[in-house]
């Protein structure tokens, strides 16, 4: 027998084993998600029913999991929740979230509107958007990252009678994340072209705004899950905010907090770019207010075109450097 002919059984053994462990590597994958398909089902309706005991209606209509083998998708025809004792309600339209296998801990969510929402105190809602995608990077026993994009985003009433819907704004782009930084909870957003209706507060005109935010919510991550029903006690860090409008800016840096009492403390540094064209827009929106604007405006312009002054707010008593502002009231 020559060197080849030994050589050859020995290959058609090795092909043999190579092909039986992927067989069973994907037997086992298989099994596993299936099971984690079972899971999921199981978990979704075992949450329904302790929410159902409660006295809340909620459901994730159609529930469906799909993907195999290359993915992991949930997916639902509708969202809803109701809770008649406290008279809140909110439903939204196709729900659908994706894991690639390649990347399980990172899975990206679509939900389809409108929201429609119900909450004492304030006039339903309906917010639609032509998109908005959800990216999460899990971990334990908090998720490293969640981000949100809207486009083509609106918002009116929705009213219960037949009283026609109030317009309330629209914004071409919105943007935010959330990433826990210790205790801490560090945010970042923007939007767009945000554009909000007169008819919304009481027939004043805003110019379409631009703005993004950097901020951190101290001891935010031992406020997640809890139910906050008040800002006092709670202390943000702004390390900047922007809004503007064409050559307009404001800019807001610094700690902003509310005490055990509501009274708000801040230290705040505001810059303000273009004071004639910021001028313009407040005497807009404020025009029983337009005089005493133009004229702290034109003082600020003999600043130069950048100027920059401290805010600060000592036990809800507002001063812009020197000038005193007045009280601000409480807060809940």
């Amino acid at each position: 027998m020559t060197s080849s002919d030994e050589r050859q059984p020995k290959s058609r053994r090795g092909l043999f084993w190579l092909v039986t462990f992927v067989v069973v590597l994907f037997a086992i994958y298989s099994g596993g998600w299936f099971y984690l398909a079972g899971r999921v089902r199981a978990e979704a309706d075992k949450a329904v029913a302790t929410l159902n005991k409660s006295g809340i209606e909620a459901g994730c209509a159609n529930l469906q999991v799909s993907g195999y083998p290359l993915s992991f998708a949930v997916s639902c025809d509708n969202l809803a929740y109701e809770d008649d004792a406290k008279n809140i309600a909110a439903s939204a339209g196709s729900f659908n979230a994706v894991a690639q296998i390649i990347q399980p801990l990172s899975p990206v969510a679509d939900l389809r509107g409108p929201l429609r929402t119900s909450v004492p105190g304030m006039v339903p809602l309906w917010i639609d958007w032509d998109n908005l995608q959800a990216n999460v990077k899990l971990s334990w026993p908090l998720p490293r990252r969640i981000a949100l994009q809207a486009e083509g985003l609106s918002g009116q009433t929705d009213p219960a009678d037949d009283t026609d819907p109030v317009e309330l704004f629209s914004a071409g782009r919105a943007a935010g994340q959330l990433q826990p930084n210790g205790v801490d909870l560090d945010y970042v957003g923007s939007f767009t072209d945000l554009e909000i209706d007169p008819d919304a507060i009481g027939g004043r005109v805003l110019p379409a705004l631009d703005a993004s935010g950097d901020a951190t919510l101290k001891n935010g991550v031992a406020l997640i899950g809890t139910q906050v029903k008040s800002l006092r006690g709670q202390r943000v860090d702004i390390r900047n905010l922007d809004l503007s409008s064409g050559t307009a800016k404001v800019t807001v840096s610094g700690p902003l907090s509310v005490d055990a009492e509501g009274l708000v403390d801040a230290d705040l540094m505001i810059r303000i770019k273009d004071p004639k064209a910021v001028a313009s827009i407040l005497a807009g929106a404020m025009p029983e207010q337009k005089n005493a604007i133009e004229q702290g405006f034109a003082a600020l312009a003999l600043l130069g075109s950048e100027p920059s002054m401290p805010l600060k707010v000592v036990k809800g008593k507002a001063s812009l450097g020197f000038i005193p502002l007045g009280k601000i009231k409480p807060v809940q």
